[in-house]
């Protein structure tokens, strides 16, 4: 059996609002091809970080260095200290 390439499993939550989020980082994914449509979709979205300990938005989340992968809903995360 493979070893785990993740520490944590994280929830995805949905919002009313979107959650702030900074404008280089926005402009960043605008240019890694992502469809509009999608990062209007993921504005909503935000996970509780175990690494940061707090809500994040789900951007935020996707960016960073931790991050693994998506899958139905969950969010897979290294948890290494940042």
């Amino acid at each position: 059996m493979a070893e785990k390439d993740y520490k944590y499993e994280i929830e995805i939550n949905k919002l009313e609002k979107p959650l702030k989020i900074d404008a280089k980082l926005l402009e960043d994914l605008k240019q890694a091809k992502l469809s509009r449509k999608m990062i209007a979709e993921m504005k909503k979205e935000a996970v509780n970080c175990p690494v940061l300990g707090t809500q994040v938005p789900f951007l935020q989340c996707y960016n960073c260095k931790n991050f693994v992968r998506r899958v139905k809903g969950k969010v897979y995360c290294r948890g290494n200290p940042l």
